[in-house]
Protein backbone atom coordinates (compact mmCIF):
# COMPACT_ATOMS: atom_id res chain seq x y z
CA UNK A 1 0.00 0.00 0.00
CA UNK A 2 1.40 3.83 -0.50
CA UNK A 3 2.98 5.46 1.91
CA UNK A 4 2.86 8.64 0.59
CA UNK A 5 -0.17 11.07 2.06
CA UNK A 6 -0.87 14.74 1.25
CA UNK A 7 -2.66 17.12 3.10
CA UNK A 8 -4.65 19.64 0.92
CA UNK A 9 -6.61 22.75 2.21
CA UNK A 10 -8.90 23.73 -0.19
CA UNK A 11 -11.26 27.63 -0.16
CA UNK A 12 -14.31 25.64 -1.02
CA UNK A 13 -16.07 21.87 -1.45
CA UNK A 14 -14.12 20.82 -4.71
CA UNK A 15 -17.24 19.18 -6.10
CA UNK A 16 -18.97 19.59 -8.30
CA UNK A 17 -16.06 20.84 -10.32
CA UNK A 18 -18.12 23.44 -12.13
CA UNK A 19 -16.05 26.66 -11.79
CA UNK A 20 -12.74 27.55 -12.23
CA UNK A 21 -10.94 26.93 -9.16
CA UNK A 22 -12.69 23.88 -8.05
CA UNK A 23 -11.99 22.28 -11.18
CA UNK A 24 -8.59 23.27 -10.49
CA UNK A 25 -8.51 21.45 -7.28
CA UNK A 26 -10.70 18.46 -7.90
CA UNK A 27 -8.76 17.24 -10.92
CA UNK A 28 -5.32 17.37 -8.94
CA UNK A 29 -6.86 15.59 -6.35
CA UNK A 30 -8.06 12.85 -8.93
CA UNK A 31 -4.42 12.91 -10.34
CA UNK A 32 -3.04 12.67 -7.32
CA UNK A 33 -5.45 9.62 -6.52
CA UNK A 34 -3.71 7.92 -9.28
CA UNK A 35 -0.53 8.52 -8.73
CA UNK A 36 -0.47 6.65 -5.28
CA UNK A 37 -0.99 9.67 -2.98
CA UNK A 38 -3.16 9.44 -0.47
CA UNK A 39 -5.10 12.41 0.21
CA UNK A 40 -6.36 14.37 3.30
CA UNK A 41 -8.83 16.81 2.22
CA UNK A 42 -9.79 19.64 4.27
CA UNK A 43 -12.93 21.70 2.86
CA UNK A 44 -14.27 25.09 4.05
CA UNK A 45 -17.96 24.89 3.48
CA UNK A 46 -20.03 27.81 3.04
CA UNK A 47 -23.28 27.34 0.31
CA UNK A 48 -21.93 24.05 -1.57
CA UNK A 49 -23.04 20.49 0.30
CA UNK A 50 -20.67 17.47 1.47
CA UNK A 51 -19.49 15.85 -1.63
CA UNK A 52 -19.77 12.23 -1.32
CA UNK A 53 -18.25 11.27 -4.38
CA UNK A 54 -14.82 13.04 -3.02
CA UNK A 55 -14.62 9.91 -1.16
CA UNK A 56 -13.63 7.67 -4.10
CA UNK A 57 -10.06 9.65 -4.45
CA UNK A 58 -9.46 10.86 -0.99
CA UNK A 59 -8.14 9.06 2.34
CA UNK A 60 -10.48 11.14 4.55
CA UNK A 61 -12.69 14.57 3.81
CA UNK A 62 -13.37 16.71 6.49
CA UNK A 63 -15.46 20.13 6.39
CA UNK A 64 -15.45 23.12 8.08
CA UNK A 65 -17.90 25.88 8.28
CA UNK A 66 -16.14 29.27 6.82
CA UNK A 67 -17.49 31.76 9.28
CA UNK A 68 -19.18 34.45 7.41
CA UNK A 69 -19.79 37.21 10.10
CA UNK A 70 -19.75 40.22 8.94
CA UNK A 71 -17.19 41.62 11.71
CA UNK A 72 -14.59 40.15 9.84
CA UNK A 73 -14.82 42.69 7.31
CA UNK A 74 -13.35 44.70 9.83
CA UNK A 75 -10.35 42.22 10.73
CA UNK A 76 -6.86 43.64 9.73
CA UNK A 77 -6.15 40.44 7.42
CA UNK A 78 -8.62 39.93 4.54
CA UNK A 79 -12.45 39.04 4.89
CA UNK A 80 -11.66 36.17 2.08
CA UNK A 81 -8.72 34.17 4.08
CA UNK A 82 -9.93 35.12 8.05
CA UNK A 83 -13.68 33.59 7.39
CA UNK A 84 -11.03 30.66 6.76
CA UNK A 85 -9.66 29.64 9.82
CA UNK A 86 -10.18 26.56 12.09
CA UNK A 87 -8.62 25.34 14.95
CA UNK A 88 -10.13 21.57 14.44
CA UNK A 89 -7.97 21.79 11.17
CA UNK A 90 -5.12 22.47 12.97
CA UNK A 91 -5.72 19.62 15.29
CA UNK A 92 -6.05 17.24 12.80
CA UNK A 93 -3.07 18.70 10.43
CA UNK A 94 -1.09 18.03 13.88
CA UNK A 95 -1.74 14.48 14.15
CA UNK A 96 0.72 13.43 11.70
CA UNK A 97 3.82 15.41 9.37
CA UNK A 98 2.83 15.40 5.86
CA UNK A 99 2.83 17.90 3.56
CA UNK A 100 0.53 20.38 3.28
CA UNK A 101 -1.26 22.04 -0.10
CA UNK A 102 -2.76 25.10 0.17
CA UNK A 103 -5.09 26.04 -1.92
CA UNK A 104 -5.25 29.72 -2.68
CA UNK A 105 -4.42 32.80 -0.57
CA UNK A 106 -7.81 32.18 0.82
CA UNK A 107 -6.73 29.25 2.45
CA UNK A 108 -3.14 30.77 4.07
CA UNK A 109 -4.57 31.58 7.59
CA UNK A 110 -2.64 29.08 9.24
CA UNK A 111 0.67 28.65 6.88
CA UNK A 112 2.55 30.79 9.65
CA UNK A 113 1.50 29.14 12.70
CA UNK A 114 4.68 27.85 14.39
CA UNK A 115 3.12 24.73 15.43
CA UNK A 116 3.87 24.00 11.69
CA UNK A 117 7.27 25.12 11.78
CA UNK A 118 9.48 22.16 10.26
CA UNK A 119 6.64 20.72 7.94
CA UNK A 120 6.59 20.96 3.76
CA UNK A 121 4.32 23.36 3.24
CA UNK A 122 2.87 24.19 -0.69
CA UNK A 123 0.90 27.10 -1.55
CA UNK A 124 -0.90 27.03 -5.00
CA UNK A 125 -1.56 30.53 -6.18
CA UNK A 126 -5.12 31.11 -8.59
CA UNK A 127 -4.35 34.27 -9.04
CA UNK A 128 -2.49 37.61 -7.93
CA UNK A 129 -5.19 38.19 -5.82
CA UNK A 130 -4.71 42.06 -5.21
CA UNK A 131 -4.73 42.46 -8.72
CA UNK A 132 -8.01 40.24 -9.06
CA UNK A 133 -10.03 41.91 -6.75
CA UNK A 134 -8.80 45.53 -7.61
CA UNK A 135 -10.37 44.55 -11.09
CA UNK A 136 -13.26 43.46 -9.56
CA UNK A 137 -13.45 46.96 -8.17
CA UNK A 138 -13.72 48.60 -11.73
CA UNK A 139 -16.27 46.22 -13.26
CA UNK A 140 -18.54 46.78 -9.98
CA UNK A 141 -21.54 48.42 -9.80
CA UNK A 142 -22.45 48.44 -6.61
CA UNK A 143 -21.15 51.37 -4.16
CA UNK A 144 -20.89 48.77 -1.10
CA UNK A 145 -19.60 45.80 -3.20
CA UNK A 146 -17.23 48.20 -4.97
CA UNK A 147 -15.38 49.63 -1.72
CA UNK A 148 -15.00 45.73 -0.02
CA UNK A 149 -13.59 44.99 -3.23
CA UNK A 150 -10.85 47.83 -2.93
CA UNK A 151 -10.49 47.42 0.42
CA UNK A 152 -10.03 43.74 0.39
CA UNK A 153 -7.27 44.33 -2.47
CA UNK A 154 -5.43 46.29 0.25
CA UNK A 155 -5.72 43.96 2.56
CA UNK A 156 -4.61 41.01 0.00
CA UNK A 157 -1.56 43.28 -1.13
CA UNK A 158 0.07 43.09 2.45
CA UNK A 159 -0.87 39.74 3.41
CA UNK A 160 0.41 38.21 0.22
CA UNK A 161 3.74 38.13 1.86
CA UNK A 162 2.84 35.56 4.19
CA UNK A 163 4.05 32.94 0.85
CA UNK A 164 7.43 33.45 2.39
CA UNK A 165 6.58 30.74 5.03
CA UNK A 166 6.08 28.19 2.05
CA UNK A 167 8.89 25.95 0.61
CA UNK A 168 7.23 26.14 -3.00
CA UNK A 169 4.91 28.57 -4.49
CA UNK A 170 3.12 26.92 -7.37
CA UNK A 171 1.82 29.48 -10.18
CA UNK A 172 -1.05 28.31 -12.10
CA UNK A 173 0.41 30.61 -15.37
CA UNK A 174 3.43 32.07 -16.74
CA UNK A 175 2.85 35.44 -16.26
CA UNK A 176 1.64 35.14 -12.65
CA UNK A 177 5.04 32.97 -11.98
CA UNK A 178 7.16 36.10 -13.47
CA UNK A 179 4.74 38.49 -11.14
CA UNK A 180 5.78 36.34 -8.51
CA UNK A 181 9.33 35.91 -8.57
CA UNK A 182 9.73 39.95 -8.19
CA UNK A 183 8.81 39.24 -4.76
CA UNK A 184 9.51 35.56 -3.36
CA UNK A 185 12.15 32.91 -4.36
CA UNK A 186 10.99 28.69 -5.01
CA UNK A 187 8.23 30.04 -7.84
CA UNK A 188 7.12 27.21 -9.21
CA UNK A 189 4.90 26.84 -13.26
CA UNK A 190 2.24 24.33 -12.74
CA UNK A 191 -0.09 24.30 -14.67
CA UNK A 192 -4.28 24.21 -14.28
CA UNK A 193 -5.31 20.37 -13.92
CA UNK A 194 -8.25 20.23 -15.66
CA UNK A 195 -10.80 17.36 -17.09
CA UNK A 196 -9.50 16.99 -20.10
CA UNK A 197 -7.32 13.49 -21.36
CA UNK A 198 -7.70 14.30 -25.03
CA UNK A 199 -8.21 16.56 -27.94
CA UNK A 200 -11.88 16.16 -28.52
CA UNK A 201 -12.63 18.67 -31.42
CA UNK A 202 -15.23 18.14 -33.93
CA UNK A 203 -14.23 18.40 -37.97
CA UNK A 204 -16.58 20.41 -39.84
CA UNK A 205 -18.41 23.74 -39.43
CA UNK A 206 -20.53 24.88 -36.29
CA UNK A 207 -23.56 27.58 -36.13
CA UNK A 208 -22.90 29.80 -33.52
CA UNK A 209 -20.66 31.45 -31.69
CA UNK A 210 -20.22 30.67 -27.86
CA UNK A 211 -19.20 32.88 -24.81
CA UNK A 212 -19.76 30.78 -21.41
CA UNK A 213 -18.68 31.20 -17.94
CA UNK A 214 -19.66 32.22 -14.52
CA UNK A 215 -22.41 35.23 -15.29
CA UNK A 216 -22.27 36.51 -11.46
CA UNK A 217 -18.18 37.28 -11.61
CA UNK A 218 -18.02 40.59 -12.61
CA UNK A 219 -15.31 39.78 -14.94
CA UNK A 220 -16.96 37.64 -16.71
CA UNK A 221 -20.59 39.79 -16.63
CA UNK A 222 -18.47 42.62 -18.07
CA UNK A 223 -17.34 40.16 -20.95
CA UNK A 224 -20.51 39.33 -21.70
CA UNK A 225 -22.01 42.98 -21.73
CA UNK A 226 -19.02 43.48 -23.88
CA UNK A 227 -20.00 40.49 -26.53
CA UNK A 228 -24.02 41.67 -26.31
CA UNK A 229 -23.54 45.35 -26.55
CA UNK A 230 -20.38 46.08 -28.93
CA UNK A 231 -19.33 43.27 -30.89
CA UNK A 232 -22.66 41.85 -32.10
CA UNK A 233 -25.35 43.92 -32.45
CA UNK A 234 -24.56 44.65 -36.25
CA UNK A 235 -23.06 41.03 -36.93
CA UNK A 236 -24.75 38.00 -38.76
CA UNK A 237 -22.98 35.30 -36.56
CA UNK A 238 -25.78 34.03 -33.62
CA UNK A 239 -24.19 34.06 -29.94
CA UNK A 240 -24.89 32.08 -27.44
CA UNK A 241 -24.51 32.91 -23.53
CA UNK A 242 -24.07 30.30 -21.69
CA UNK A 243 -23.41 30.68 -17.40
CA UNK A 244 -24.49 30.54 -14.10
CA UNK A 245 -27.03 33.61 -12.55
CA UNK A 246 -26.67 36.15 -15.27
CA UNK A 247 -26.83 39.72 -14.25
CA UNK A 248 -30.06 42.02 -14.88
CA UNK A 249 -28.44 44.25 -16.96
CA UNK A 250 -27.29 41.22 -19.13
CA UNK A 251 -30.33 40.10 -19.40
CA UNK A 252 -31.99 43.06 -20.51
CA UNK A 253 -29.17 43.67 -23.12
CA UNK A 254 -29.45 39.89 -24.49
CA UNK A 255 -33.52 40.81 -24.64
CA UNK A 256 -32.88 43.48 -26.94
CA UNK A 257 -30.99 41.61 -29.61
CA UNK A 258 -32.59 38.67 -31.61
CA UNK A 259 -29.42 37.10 -32.57
CA UNK A 260 -28.30 36.57 -28.94
CA UNK A 261 -29.46 34.18 -26.86
CA UNK A 262 -28.90 33.49 -23.06
CA UNK A 263 -28.71 29.97 -21.30
CA UNK A 264 -28.74 30.96 -17.69
CA UNK A 265 -28.30 27.70 -15.18
CA UNK A 266 -27.26 24.87 -17.53
CA UNK A 267 -25.96 21.36 -16.42
CA UNK A 268 -22.53 21.56 -17.02
CA UNK A 269 -22.94 18.90 -19.37
CA UNK A 270 -24.58 20.81 -21.61
CA UNK A 271 -21.70 23.36 -21.54
CA UNK A 272 -19.52 20.87 -22.94
CA UNK A 273 -21.68 19.95 -25.14
CA UNK A 274 -21.91 23.96 -26.83
CA UNK A 275 -18.45 24.14 -26.49
CA UNK A 276 -18.10 21.54 -29.14
CA UNK A 277 -21.16 22.50 -30.97
CA UNK A 278 -20.31 25.86 -31.34
CA UNK A 279 -18.36 27.68 -34.46
CA UNK A 280 -16.75 29.64 -32.28
CA UNK A 281 -15.84 29.63 -28.78
CA UNK A 282 -14.86 33.38 -28.21
CA UNK A 283 -13.28 34.52 -25.11
CA UNK A 284 -12.60 37.90 -24.50
CA UNK A 285 -11.20 39.13 -20.40
CA UNK A 286 -10.18 42.28 -19.11
CA UNK A 287 -8.35 40.22 -16.01
CA UNK A 288 -4.68 39.39 -17.00
CA UNK A 289 -4.66 37.16 -14.19
CA UNK A 290 -4.25 33.32 -13.46
CA UNK A 291 -5.70 31.18 -16.25
CA UNK A 292 -8.54 31.37 -17.57
CA UNK A 293 -10.41 26.82 -17.31
CA UNK A 294 -12.81 27.99 -20.09
CA UNK A 295 -10.02 28.86 -22.22
CA UNK A 296 -8.33 25.34 -21.78
CA UNK A 297 -12.21 23.57 -21.98
CA UNK A 298 -12.48 25.68 -25.29
CA UNK A 299 -9.21 24.82 -27.26
CA UNK A 300 -9.31 20.90 -25.68
CA UNK A 301 -12.93 20.76 -27.09
CA UNK A 302 -14.01 23.00 -29.28
CA UNK A 303 -13.19 24.33 -33.07
CA UNK A 304 -12.20 28.04 -33.36
CA UNK A 305 -10.80 29.80 -30.27
CA UNK A 306 -10.93 34.08 -30.84
CA UNK A 307 -10.08 35.90 -27.56
CA UNK A 308 -8.26 39.48 -26.75
CA UNK A 309 -4.64 39.34 -25.77
CA UNK A 310 -5.19 39.37 -21.84
CA UNK A 311 -6.73 36.32 -22.36
CA UNK A 312 -3.28 34.54 -24.02
CA UNK A 313 -0.53 36.91 -23.07
CA UNK A 314 2.14 34.78 -22.33
CA UNK A 315 0.13 31.31 -21.81
CA UNK A 316 2.00 29.73 -24.82
CA UNK A 317 -1.42 29.38 -26.20
CA UNK A 318 -1.05 32.65 -28.59
CA UNK A 319 -0.83 30.49 -31.73
CA UNK A 320 -4.36 28.36 -31.05
CA UNK A 321 -6.12 31.48 -31.22
CA UNK A 322 -7.29 33.89 -33.47
CA UNK A 323 -6.85 37.20 -31.26
CA UNK A 324 -8.34 40.90 -31.96
CA UNK A 325 -8.77 43.32 -29.49
CA UNK A 326 -11.36 45.38 -30.41
CA UNK A 327 -15.11 45.05 -30.70
CA UNK A 328 -15.32 45.79 -34.64
CA UNK A 329 -12.13 43.35 -35.02
CA UNK A 330 -13.90 40.87 -33.10
CA UNK A 331 -16.63 41.04 -34.96
CA UNK A 332 -14.92 40.72 -38.63
CA UNK A 333 -13.02 38.24 -37.46
CA UNK A 334 -16.08 36.42 -36.62
CA UNK A 335 -17.82 36.44 -39.74
CA UNK A 336 -15.01 34.96 -41.72
CA UNK A 337 -14.08 32.33 -38.84
CA UNK A 338 -17.73 30.97 -39.57
CA UNK A 339 -17.05 30.19 -42.91
CA UNK A 340 -13.87 28.03 -41.92
CA UNK A 341 -13.94 24.38 -41.65
CA UNK A 342 -11.98 22.89 -38.51
CA UNK A 343 -9.85 20.43 -39.97
CA UNK A 344 -8.04 17.72 -39.07
CA UNK A 345 -4.76 19.87 -39.05
CA UNK A 346 -5.70 21.97 -36.34
CA UNK A 347 -6.62 19.48 -34.06
CA UNK A 348 -3.19 18.13 -34.88
CA UNK A 349 -2.14 21.58 -34.01
CA UNK A 350 -4.06 21.81 -30.60
CA UNK A 351 -2.02 18.47 -29.50
CA UNK A 352 0.84 19.54 -30.05
CA UNK A 353 0.77 22.80 -28.12
CA UNK A 354 -1.30 21.47 -25.43
CA UNK A 355 0.93 18.23 -24.08
CA UNK A 356 2.48 18.14 -22.45
CA UNK A 357 2.57 21.34 -20.48
CA UNK A 358 -1.34 21.56 -20.52
CA UNK A 359 -1.63 17.64 -19.42
CA UNK A 360 -2.51 16.82 -16.14
CA UNK A 361 -0.40 14.12 -16.14
CA UNK A 362 2.92 15.99 -16.59
CA UNK A 363 1.35 18.31 -14.07
CA UNK A 364 0.98 15.53 -11.71
CA UNK A 365 4.71 14.42 -12.39
CA UNK A 366 5.65 18.31 -11.63
CA UNK A 367 4.27 18.36 -8.48
CA UNK A 368 4.93 15.13 -6.72
CA UNK A 369 8.35 15.79 -7.73
CA UNK A 370 8.47 18.71 -5.52
CA UNK A 371 6.35 16.63 -2.73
Amino acid sequence: MSSKHLHIISFDVPFPADYGGVIDVFYKIRALHQAGYRVHLHCFEYGRPHAPQLEAYCEQVYYYERRMSKRYLFHPLPFIVVTRRSERLMQVLLKDNYPILFEGLHSCYHLPDPRLQGRKLLVRTHNIEHDYYDNLAKVESSTFRKAYFRREASKLRKYEQVLQQAAHILAISRPDQDNLKKRYERVELLSAFHPNEQVNVGEGLGKFALYHGNLEVGENNEAALFLVQQVFPDSSVPLVIAGKNPSTALQQAVAKQPSVRLLANIPTSEIDALIRAAQINILPTFQATGIKLKLLAALFNGRHCLVNSPMVMNTGLEKLCEIQDTAQGMRLEAEKLMQVPFGSAAVSQRTGALFPDFSNEENVRRLTRLL
